[in-house]
């Protein structure tokens, strides 16, 4: 009797996608940075309350989408452009690419610096690589599990703060969130003698917070786009975050907490309202 050997399982090339996902960072990164330069000529419409797309978002994505689909077919894409379309099946693809063409569009479209290009890749559900690409600047951050966080070719770490009290915390909001449901905790922090910031791109200072210039970030719902990139990073800089993917996280977003390790139960009590 012949026995059937099992099926060999297929093998996932975790620094060829690495290595893709910077390239193509910088690769869109440029040409989002032509249109930035030429903004005014972009067509922009409005998806919800202070939410806006334009055409450079839409023509980012499709730079980033093209190059992974050519290089990596069978893995699957969720762009925050084509997400309404996305289903639950995709939590179970094995390679996800999560892509934020351009975050923080608003900033992006009004003349300002603070956005940027983030690509996060899922593999079997846990984040793997994560690059975030800002045009203005020409930093790329990026780490990929058990390799490090990087900016270029320095090594990050975040931030030793033991105390909000002991650095700046970046902190983001959006109307998905009702106001009463995050004010509260900007008012612990400061009677807690800490100080926040709000840039417009939660992907770029979560990649602060892994380079230790934030000693933390906070934002009560974010999706899944904005950030995958950014827990890769912050992990691998020895830094903590929050289990963001429960509760398919992936597809409806959640709460997103990240620091420095010395500094996130601190971070967590605040907004919890369990310090006060």
């Amino acid at each position: 009797m012949t026995v059937k050997e099992s099926p060999t399982p297929v093998s996932i090339d975790l620094d060829a996608r690495y290595a893709l996902a910077r390239k193509i960072a910088r690769q869109a990164g440029q040409r989002a940075l032509q249109m930035f330069r030429n903004r005014a000529a972009l067509e922009v419409e409005h998806k919800g309350l202070q939410d806006v797309v334009s055409m450079a978002d839409r023509e980012v994505e499709g730079i980033v989408r093209g190059h992974v689909s050519d290089a990596f077919p069978e893995d699957a894409f969720l762009g925050e452009e084509s997400a309404s379309g996305a289903s639950a099946t995709l939590q179970r693809e094995c390679v996800v690419w999560v892509v934020d063409p351009i975050d923080g569009t608003s900033c992006f479209l009004n003349g300002m610096h603070a956005w940027c290009i983030s690509i996060g890749i899922l593999i079997d559900g846990e984040p793997a690589v994560g690059v975030v690409f800002d045009p203005n600047s020409g930093e790329l951050f990026h780490a990929a599990r058990g390799q490090g966080a990087f900016e270029g070719d320095t090594r990050l770490t975040a931030s030793p703060a033991r105390s909000v009290r002991d650095g700046v915390l970046g902190v983001g909001f959006s109307h998905r969130v009702e106001p009463d449901a995050f004010v509260p905790f900007l008012d612990r922090l400061l009677r807690d003698g800490g100080m926040f910031i709000r840039n417009g791109s939660g992907a770029l200072m979560i990649a602060y917070v892994a380079a230790g210039r934030l000693i933390g970030y906070y934002e009560p719902h974010i999706n899944a786009w904005d950030c995958l990139a950014g827990i890769v990073l912050v992990r691998e800089a020895g830094g903590a975050v929050n289990d963001f993917f429960a509760d398919g996280g992936l597809l409806a977003g959640n709460p997103i907490i990240a620091a420095g390790e010395g500094v996130y139960a601190n971070l967590l009590a605040l907004i919890d309202g369990t310090q006060a």
